[in-house]
């Protein structure tokens, strides 16, 4: 093997540890998480050196700290630069311009800035303060490793325009009830409401629904302003938070129906489906979770159902061997199509969620569906062949990893 291939594959195999995209293994997973504790190290350490006891008393700690972070950090980065070739989304436009789509990318600025001012601190006068908040911008760096905020961050973006358009009618909101506030209080209250801008932080923090107080009409005209400004401040509240939720709401909901298209794609009973043959499939699911311990099956009860293991995992007890399954697997596919006994227990080895397909229901669907029953059992023929026939339990070869 030559030294450029093993590069490569060296490459490769490091993308995969720092890539949460790519299916991490155990090692992945274990340097993510350490990533993830030197943030929070680094995120308090920046909020305890803000005060100054703190920060003469553990000057040393503190700067140990940071420098740690910095080095981890900036080998991080440098990592993550020369894998981009290996991103599938980057690895059409070759070596160069992969790495310059990474380092222009939201999580490439990120990771830039949360390095790049302090190796410039060491060479050029800095202010301290200044520094501390940019530490704070590795806060960010969590939506690496966070689902949820990249869900988050992806319905801020998603509903741009809505949330631009909502503050720029904040704005004409803001300049209006600061102009009508100035006509009806600027005589009585020359110094609050004098003139329109002196106005528009009363209009500011009203829209706001703040009301700091430090400016109050006294005229009648002035509190009619007011109180239909306060009215308009809510609706102005409310608007921007209901299309932030649900766009999130609908963001959660497609990654969640992303996950469970893909478990259900893959099982051969199904995979033989058109997408809406499969959308039908995925209607009936019924979403299960089952804590550490419990038992999801157990050997010769009557099997009424098939399940799908979207995170966790669960140990299969055979007579002749034991079988680990995690995300992604599935077992008892044949009960999803005739009656038959449990062939094994099934044990959860940790917090499982589970999606469980009743036999009750898909023979409904086909029983509705006379052309998704037929590609059902020509799939369950082709693919399962004799074993289909044979088997008397409800697990088959098929469905475990090969040992």
């Amino acid at each position: 093997m030559s030294g450029l291939h093993r590069l490569g594959r060296f490459r490769q195999r490091l993308f995969g540890i720092l890539d949460q995209g790519s299916g991490i293994d155990n090692l992945g997973a274990v340097v993510n998480w350490m990533l993830i504790g030197l943030i929070v190290v680094t995120l308090m350490a920046t909020v305890l050196e803000s005060v100054p006891r703190l920060a003469a008393r553990y000057d040393e700690a503190f700067e140990a700290i940071e420098y740690a972070a910095l080095i981890i950090f900036s080998i991080e980065y440098a990592a993550r630069l020369w894998i981009a070739i290996e991103h599938p989304r980057w690895r059409r436009f070759g070596a160069i311009r992969s790495r310059l789509q990474f380092a222009a990318s939201p999580a490439g600025l990120i990771d830039l800035v949360a390095v790049l001012p302090f190796w410039l601190s060491l060479f050029i006068a800095a202010d301290f303060k200044a520094l501390l908040v940019l530490r704070l911008i590795r806060f960010f760096k969590l939506t690496r490793y966070s689902p949820a905020m990249r869900s988050l961050l992806e319905a801020l973006y998603t509903e741009r325009r809505a949330l631009i358009g909502c503050f720029v009618i904040l704005c004409g909101a803001t300049l209006i009830a600061a102009a009508l506030m100035h006509v009806a209080e600027g005589a009585a209250q020359p110094d609050k409401f004098g003139t329109i801008p002196d106005a528009m932080w009363w209009a500011i923090v009203t829209l706001g629904t703040i009301g700091y107080g430090d400016a109050v009409p006294i005229t009648v005209a002035g509190r009619l302003v007011a109180g239909l400004t306060i009215f308009v401040g809510l609706l102005m509240v409310a608007l921007p938070v209901g299309i932030v939720a649900t766009a999130f709401a609908n963001e959660v909901h497609r990654r969640d129906f992303i996950v469970t298209w893909g478990l259900v794609a893959r099982i051969p009973l199904f995979s033989e489906l058109t997408a809406v043959q499969i959308g039908d499939v995925m209607k009936i699911l019924r979403a299960q979770k089952a804590d550490k311990g419990t038992i999801v099956a157990r050997r010769g009860d009557p099997a009424h159902s098939m399940y799908l293991i979207v995170d966790g995992e669960v140990e299969i007890k055979l007579h002749h061997k034991h079988v680990h399954l995690g995300a992604g697997d599935f077992f008892g596919e044949v009960a999803a199509l005739r009656q038959s006994r449990r062939s094994a227990t099934v044990v959860a080895l940790r917090a499982t969620r589970l999606l469980a397909l009743d036999a009750s229901d898909l023979h409904g669907l086909m029983d509705r569906e006379p052309q998704l029953a037929a590609r059902i059992w020509e799939a369950a023929r082709t693919r399962l062949g004799s074993e289909m026939e044979a088997a008397t339990g409800d697990i088959l070869a098929a469905e475990l990893p090969a040992s």
